[in-house]
Parts: structure tokens; sequence; C-alpha cells
């Protein structure tokens, strides 16, 4: 737990030093502000991806210490642990401002550490320590989404933004769920996970009413408030209990579409 918080000290002076207006660039050398916005959005989108994973990996990780779904979280772990350190090479390789790639240092770091935890028995120790570096690891990537997001100054990387962060979302709900359901029963996990569906259904209702949306990005959104409608109040029971399984699969149910739905608005707005 130290280490732990003097990581978290450690990016927050990262955080504090970066005033200065970041130049970013991709493979062509350009920094963010002279790129096309393709480029700044689909930077937006990689780092965005990332928010998700470090909650998925979480997540997965105490499914399997419930021995809830082993089969699907345990190939579910293996493929998100392969996906963020490809796309950290990926943004350490576009990204040339030195504090951000000190960030993103700090984020490989934890990961690190966090794929020895994973590799361990379960223990609630263990899980509170995964359950801190997945925080880490969120912080940090949430940093490079809003540093791109200001650079880029577009309104459409907002939109793309928001619908990445759905995805995270989804994810932290499950995390939190099985937290509570595994013993880490604190008022903290209570409130992050009624945080976390608070933002994802007032998040839900802004993208519904984009005006930019195409008829196939209207029609997904609507699948995932036909679901949400059903499911969004299993996840505030989380002190009940007695659905993992169903929050598992809805979350992945709708951590899947807006995937797709992120992909649509990248394509729309490149």
């Amino acid at each position: 737990m130290k280490q732990i918080l003097k990581r978290i000290g450690l990016a927050l002076g990262i955080l504090l030093l970066a005033g200065s207006p970041a130049v970013l660039a991709a493979e062509t050398g350009k920094p963010v502000n002279a790129l096309v916005k393709k480029d700044a959005i689909q930077l937006i989108n990689i780092a965005g991806k990332q928010r998700m994973l470090s909650q998925r990996i979480a997540k997965d990780y105490l499914y399997l210490g419930k021995k809830i779904a082993t089969d699907k979280a345990r190939k579910e772990l293996e493929v998100s642990l392969k996906e963020f350190r490809a796309n950290q090479k990926k943004l350490s390789e576009m990204i040339n401002d030195p504090e951000i790639k000190n960030l993103l240092a700090f984020v490989n770091m934890s990961l690190e550490e966090l794929e020895g935890i994973v590799k361990k028995p379960f223990s609630l120790d263990n899980a509170q320590l995964v359950l801190d570096l997945s925080e880490s690891m969120l912080e940090g990537s949430q940093y490079v989404v809003d540093s791109l997001k200001k650079l880029a100054n577009i309104k459409e990387s907002k939109v793309v933004a928001t619908a990445g962060k759905q995805r995270m979302l989804a994810q932290r709900i499950a995390k939190y769920y099985i937290a509570y359901q595994a013993g880490i029963k604190d008022k903290n996990t209570i409130d992050q996970m009624k945080a976390a569906v608070s933002e994802f259904d007032k998040n839900l209702k802004a993208l519904m009413q984009n005006k930019d949306n195409t008829a196939t990005i209207n029609q997904k959104l609507a699948k995932v408030d036909r679901l949400w409608k059903i499911v969004y109040k299993f996840y505030l029971n989380i002190e009940k209990g007695g659905l993992p399984f169903i929050v598992y699969t809805t979350t992945n149910d709708i951590t899947k579409e807006m995937d797709a739905i992120t992909k649509l608005y990248v394509e729309l707005y490149k």
C-alpha cells in the first residue's frame, strides 16, 4: 500500500508540473494541434479504451476470486492485459510530450505490479491492491484523454470521449459490484458503484441527444437504453447482492455496444 501511495504522489506531482501546453505527435511527428481531426480523435479513442481495460482487469480478477464465470473471466483477463500493454506501447510511440510520457510510464509501473498480483492466490488484501492499482491506471489514462481533448479543442472529441467513457463505467459498475460481494464492504465501494451508475445514466441521455448521430448510432444507443432501463436497478442493489452473473453479462453486453458506438463516432468525425 505504501508503494501505491508513493506512486500516486508521483503521478500528482507530474500533473502539477504539466502546466505548459503539451506537444503530442503521431507517427508523422506533427503536434496534435497540427494533426488532422481524425488523428486526434483516434488518439482519444485509444487512450479512452485504456480506462475501460483498467476496470475490466480488476473486475475479472475479483470474479475469478469468487469463482463466478471463471472461464469467461480468465480468458477476458488475459486478453485485457495483452490489449492494455499494446495500447500503452502505441500511446508512448505517438505522444512526444515528456510529462505525459512520464505519466504513461507511471501507468506501466502500476500495470507491472498488478500483473504480479493477479498471478497470486486470491485474498482480500490482494483484491484491495488490485482495486487501488486499477484506480491509478484509470486516473492516468483519464489524464491523457483530458489532455488530448484540450489540445484538440474540437466538439467532436468530447462526444468520442463521452461514448468511450461509457465502456469504462459499465466495467466499473461490475468491478465494484463484485468487490462488495467478495468482502470489500466499505462505504467507498458502495459510493463508487452508485456514482458510476449515475454518471452512465447522465452520459447516455447526452449521447442520445447528440444532433450528429446517424441512424445506426441512434439504433444502437436505443438498444443500450432498453437494456439499461431493465438492469440499472439491479446494479444499485449492491448491498443485497445475489446477481453477480447477470451483472457480469449485462455490463459486458453494454460495453460491447458502447465500443461499437464509439468506433462509429470515430468514423463519423474523422
